[in-house]
């Protein structure tokens, strides 16, 4: 079998199209919280409802889109869903109404995820090779983080440039009119990107055919089902996915806490996504060199730490440095945790030609937070005003990266080979 590595830049296309895809429903509100409840007359709630709707989406499209991506090559399925994604930008920067976009918001749960997400896995693991899988998802997560942050401060940038008054006088009409900049230059590059992937996102035909079936079966399906990895990693990545839900808030907490104006709280969002690459790369490297399914287990240990930091309220409108530093320590944890979850499928003994297969059964009941983190975020938030509603939403973080720890544990006791 010549199978030849996929090159460098093929890894540098996953990274940009994973951030890319993601940037219209969720990037743009974790960095501009404040702002996008403002301009479009919405509660933490209601933006919670419409992260259920796409949750909701998403989980059929977990099911379906996984063996899709067993059948067909990464790179159609891939520029494909970032170009219907862009389609919604345009939509979005109309400032629908709460019903529209609830609507919108489940459009963007299928284009994200049923020809994208077990995809852009299959396709990470295959240039990780059987030595990389950490360095692999690792730089993928990491890389992720660096566009999402860039993406951020692009954002930040284009919304400071067309805001003429005092940032503490701002309209509604003005923030409106700032945000709308926002949204079309992203859509714009969403759009760019799809035509990076689909032009130059290929691997040798030796490789493709190596990886993509030429049928989908039952007995592949109660394979994968078999596995006890398939089972832990649910687990796994749902008290991840919690926590990486959780971050949405920390530029709300920065403003309802901390005291900060617009501007200063989505700068806090965007120090955040800068973060990420950080730990990504140190994380993935040092894994590889290790065990990756010990720093997996060491990831929820520090999340579990750094959420108890804000869930007991130390973190207070006097403490600057500290609310820093307790974000710091989340992040870290987190996106570590997030690096890793996919690179362990092979030391569970995941088999890479049903990779797509296992990753939509995996995400599931993985991503369900998808549907449930954002409601129970905003309900704990509106009716706890203030640092008192933060600090459940912190709890909630806390109950998770718990469970996490010891799913992680079992499945380090049960493959804990280099």
């Amino acid at each position: 079998m010549n199978k030849k590595k996929a090159p460098w830049y093929f890894l540098i296309l996953l990274i940009l199209a994973g951030e890319s895809v993601f940037i219209l429903p969720f990037v743009l509100s974790r960095v501009f919280r404040p702002t996008v409840l403002e301009v479009f007359g919405l509660d933490n709630y209601q933006l919670g409802l419409c992260f259920s709707v796409y949750g909701i989406v998403a989980v059929l499209s977990y099911l379906f889109g996984g063996p899709l991506a067993d059948k067909f090559p990464p790179r159609k399925l891939i520029a494909v869903a970032l170009w219907m994604t862009a389609i919604g930008g345009f939509v979005y920067a109309t400032f629908p109404s709460f019903i529209v976009l609830k609507v919108l918001y489940g459009y963007w749960g299928f284009t994200t995820i049923f020809l994208f997400w077990a995809p852009m896995i299959k396709a990470t693991r295959v240039w990780g090779g059987s030595t990389s899988q950490g360095k692999a998802f690792g730089f993928l997560d990491g890389g992720r983080g660096l566009v999402g942050a860039l993406f951020g401060s692009l954002g930040v940038l284009i919304f400071s440039l067309f805001i003429v008054s005092e940032i503490s006088n701002i309209s509604l009409t003005e923030s409106k009119a700032a945000f709308k900049q926002v949204i079309l230059v992203s859509t714009f590059i969403i759009i760019l990107v799809g035509l990076l992937v689909w032009r130059f996102m290929k691997i040798d035909s030796n490789t493709e055919k190596d990886i993509v079936l030429e049928k989908i079966e039952i007995s592949q399906i109660r394979t994968v089902l078999s596995l006890p990895s398939v089972w832990l990693l649910m687990i796994i990545i749902l008290c991840a996915y919690v926590g990486y839900k959780i971050t949405d808030v920390f530029s709300l907490y920065a403003q309802d806490v901390m005291m900060y104006d617009q501007v200063q709280s989505a700068q806090v969002g965007t120090f955040l996504l800068f973060i990420r690459p950080i730990v990504g790369v140190l994380i993935g490297v040092i894994a590889d060199r290790s065990q990756i399914t010990f720093w997996l287990l060491i990831s929820f240990i520090i999340t579990f730490f750094g959420a108890l930091l804000f869930a007991t309220g130390i973190v207070s409108t006097s403490e600057t440095m500290l609310f820093f530093i307790s974000i710091l320590v989340i992040a870290t944890g987190v996106y570590a945790a997030r690096s890793l979850y996919f690179a362990v499928m092979k030391s569970g003994k995941i088999p890479l030609v049903l990779t797509g297969t296992a990753v939509g059964l995996i995400s599931l009941i993985g991503y369900t937070p998808d549907i449930f983190a954002g409601p129970a975020m905003g309900y704990l938030l509106e009716n706890s005003p203030g640092l008192v509603g933060h600090q459940h939403v912190f709890w909630m973080l806390t109950l998770f990266s718990f469970i996490g720890g010891i799913a992680s544990f079992y499945y380090y006791r049960l493959y804990n080979n280099k």
